[in-house]
């Protein structure tokens, strides 16, 4: 009997130990115990009725989700909702429950930009072109710049603009408008001589000012070359970013966007992290946000890291990103061969290859995420030698787009843990018109998502925003679908390269969050995970996959705070 006694003491003695351990051993940062609850009767939200895919393999569907405070303490059946006493119930009515959608690639002020300025991205003729921008200039004050709107001179047969098709309704208002790529650019003759451009000026290393016959540049510009206007550009005062980045944070969560990947192309963009981090300061920051700054601020970021650490869940920091070359519409992209309708060049890297060893192996030593821009198969096969020779396996490096790949560096990919960071939606945009500029061949190999899966790679999905549409439903129907914007493939275009709705959305969702080191925090609905949930109008795994595309996002959720609904 007396053992019996010291038994049960030593029991009780254990349990309020292990209480008082639950009770003080959570983490207030990131809102994360060390082991459950002991009371899981309580929760905050229910969301029932679901019919929820939750990237977990070992139960992939559930139809309850308990949420307490920003996490997930529970997932089951319908018999689930009977075990919690919640504060708030949501009813998925039976809708499909996906985790967060994460882009893994967005210029997020750029993006605000087309927002709320003008838009010329619809436009499908040179005529309309034209008159979007004169109808604009007529509303604006004298001085202002026009930007923000980007074009696709493709949409109207491949004529590229000239500053001349826009100089006399623009005489008093400079104008700056990009490509969809954003990797070339036309200039009215005010902005061209604001910004010191003639004829008499040199083109830039990585860059290109397009001339007509007598060398008088027409207004177009490419890529390094952009910055001969750009950095001539007044910025945005402090209201009117808040104004653009509030505007981008309700269209990111309309999209069913809970986190995306900012990467900055520029040096200067270094100052946009005071926009995020004011907005998370106010409470405006109502989406997950890893910011990844142009390698050129390596050293920058490598210290403020020391000093402050990567961040928290809402603020991120830790990867650099760098542009090797340009694109397939601006025909800057690198590639072996000529391309097919511009034979006089086949591309160039935007700076020297010694320089970029360099600069990559500087980031590397510094401990931070390579996160590197690669369109031709030249290109791509330069940065997979790279990242060989500096052995950084394990550190998660990331090829940006690897749009168009050599066969042999489809099968690099895994062994070198290189994760291919790809925008499926510029496949159905490119598609329409890639074979004439590379080909028959080399477009076999462009944006190879079946191929690279196949290949173990871990297959990481974004949209490019401003480039192409913030939404990741876009993105899901052109990689299961791969028809074209012109409607000329409607079984797809290189069909072979299609992947199945499940591929693509873990693409969008625990691949992102690998790709981000986040994996153990986001992309699946499981217990301790946080609540990042999107609902569905429709079942994207059971409807027709054409329809994919008409599917809206009903609610969005984050951090177990309904941030939109429809």
């Amino acid at each position: 009997m007396k053992t019996t006694k010291i038994r049960y003491f030593v029991k009780t003695i254990a349990i309020l130990l292990l209480t008082l351990l639950a009770l003080t051993s959570c983490s207030e940062k990131q809102d994360k115990p060390i082991f459950k609850v002991l009371s899981p009767s309580i929760a905050d939200t229910l969301v029932i009725n679901a019919k929820a895919w939750t990237g977990n393999p070992n139960q992939p569907w559930v139809e309850t989700i308990a949420i307490k405070g920003s996490r997930i303490i529970a997932t089951g059946g319908k018999d689930l909702e009977t075990e919690f006493n919640a504060s708030k119930t949501i009813d998925a009515e039976g809708k499909l429950v996906l985790p967060g959608f994460i882009d893994n690639h967005v210029h997020f002020m750029e993006g605000a930009a087309t927002l709320l300025n003008i838009d010329t991205q619809s436009v499908k003729t040179k005529q309309a072109f034209i008159s979007k921008i004169k109808d604009y200039a007529l509303s604006i004050p004298e001085g202002e710049w026009i930007t923000g709107g980007i074009w696709d001179h493709e949409a109207w047969g491949g004529e590229l603009p000239h500053r001349d098709w826009i100089d006399q309704y623009t005489q008093n208002n400079p104008v700056f408008l990009t490509r969809t790529d954003g990797h070339m650019g036309i200039a009215n003759s005010l902005a061209l001589e604001m910004s010191g451009i003639n004829k008499d000026t040199p083109d830039t290393e990585g860059g290109l000012i397009v001339r007509d016959a007598n060398g008088v540049p027409t207004g177009i510009l490419k890529d390094n070359a952009l910055m001969l206007v750009t950095e001539k550009m007044p910025q945005p005062s402090e209201a009117q970013n808040s104004r653009l980045f509030d505007a981008a944070i309700a269209h990111a969560l309309i999209n069913g966007v809970t986190q995306v990947h900012n990467v900055d192309e520029r040096e200067r963009q270094w100052s946009n992290i005071a926009i995020f981090e004011k907005a998370k300061a106010e409470g405006r920051l109502k989406i997950r946000v890893y910011y990844i700054p142009h390698i050129s601020n390596r050293h920058r970021l490598a210290e403020q890291i020391k000093a402050q650490g990567k961040g928290d869940q809402w603020l991120r920091f830790g990867g650099v990103k760098q542009l090797v070359d340009g694109s397939l519409g601006s025909t800057t992209a690198w590639f072996y061969q000529p391309y097919a309708d511009a034979p006089e060049t086949s591309g160039f890297p935007l700076m020297p290859i010694e320089e970029l060893e360099s600069t990559i192996a500087e980031a590397h030593a510094l401990g931070l995420q390579l996160v590197i821009h690669g369109i031709g198969d030249r290109t791509n096969d330069e940065i997979l030698r790279i990242f060989e020779e500096l052995d950084v396996k394990g550190s998660r490096p990331r090829i940006e787009h690897a749009q168009h790949l050599s066969p042999a560096a489809i099968k690099r990919f895994a062994p070198l843990g290189v994760i291919p960071s790809m925008h499926p939606y510029h496949a159905i945009d490119d598609g329409r018109w890639a074979e004439k500029r590379i080909g028959s061949e080399r477009i076999k190999t462009t944006y190879a998502f079946n191929s690279l899966l196949d290949a173990g790679a871990t297959l990481s999905f974004g949209s490019d925003w401003y480039v192409a549409p913030l939404s990741p439903i876009a993105g899901i129907y052109a990689a299961v679908t791969r028809r074209t914007l012109d409607g000329k493939n409607p079984n797809g275009w290189i069909p072979e390269e299609k992947i199945t709705v499940e591929q693509a959305i873990r693409a969008y969702t625990l691949n992102n969050a690998f790709s981000g080191f986040q994996e153990n925090h986001l992309g699946s609905i499981e217990v301790d995970k946080l609540a990042d949930l999107v609902i569905l109008s429709d079942n994207i795994f059971a409807i027709d996959p054409q329809e994919i595309i008409n599917t809206k996002v009903t609610l969005t959720m984050v951090g177990g705070d309904v941030m939109y609904s429809k």
